[in-house]
Order: structure tokens, then sequence, then C-alpha cells
């Protein structure tokens, strides 16, 4: 089964979480575990890996660190990715997301809607950065990507 079974996400050294970004974690989580295709390329010395994985995602020393295992708990792959490319698409997707939140208490339906067809470009443009990213070291489709993206976002907002 070539997805992703558990995932948890390694808060330590980051400044505490509002409840808006726990609800974004949760959901975001819940939505993954839901459906998501993620497996690991055959590599030196390693078959392909279908999983299903456990993931620890975190970030340490300003790197962003996927720790897989499988079932068992047993070691299945790590991979540290530079955060430097998520950086703007990030900062991004943070400037829409606040200019969302403030239209939909204020603005007509037209433009709320514009503003968010503009949010989920960016969104996507961060999913197929992780994608580009992950190349050789992971396989995922796009929309596991995107809900993946939101907790790269959700692990920057504490960070």
């Amino acid at each position: 089964m070539s997805k992703l079974l558990a995932i948890e996400i390694d808060d330590t050294g980051l400044p505490p979480t509002t409840p808006e970004i726990e609800q974004e974690r949760r959901v975001a989580i819940f939505d993954l575990l839901e459906d998501n295709s993620f497996s690991l390329p055959a590599r030196e010395g390693r078959d392909v890996a279908k999983g299903p994985f456990n993931l620890l995602l975190a970030i340490r020393d300003r790197r962003l660190v996927f720790d897989l295992s499988n079932e068992d708990k047993s070691k299945a792959a790590e991979f540290h990715l530079s955060l430097g490319p998520f950086r703007q698409v990030v900062k991004d997707y943070f400037q829409i997301c606040e200019s969302y939140f403030e239209a939909v208490k204020t603005m007509p339906p037209s433009q709320i809607e514009a503003i968010d067809m503009a949010r989920r470009g960016i969104h996507n443009e961060g999913a197929r950065v992780l994608q580009e990213r992950l190349e050789g070291k992971a396989e995922i489709d796009i929309d596991t990507a995107r809900r993946l993206f939101t907790l790269i976002c959700v692990l920057h907002w504490g960070g």
C-alpha cells in the first residue's frame, strides 16, 4: 500500500501555536490520512518502498525533515530539504490567507472568490515546489503535495 498511515509533527523548539494553527494542523493531517499517495522510489541499495509509512515532519537546523518509518516502526528513510525554496511561496501564502480572512468579514462574494482563487493558486505553487524538492526521494501526487504543503506552512507559523 503506497501511502502514509500516520503523521506526527515535531514542533520541539518552536513557539506555541495558536488554536487556529492547531485547527489547520488537525484538518491537514485528517485530510492526508483520508487520502494520500506516498512511495519511496528505488535507490541504490533499496527497492521501491511502497509502505504504508509513518511520517514524522519537523524543522531541524533550518531544514525540513521527513523521517519515515514502516508500520513496524523500523526506519524506512529520512531526508532533509532546504527551506530556502519554500520561503517565498510560504510568505505569499500567509499574506493571501490574511487577505482572504479579512475579505470574508467585509467584502462582497465576487471579491472573496477572486482572493480565494489566488490563494488556491499559491497553494498549488507550494505543492509543485514540494514535489520538485522530493523528486528522487519520494513520489507523491498533487493532492498529497497540497496537504503536505499545508503542514509545512503550519510548521512555519510556529517557527
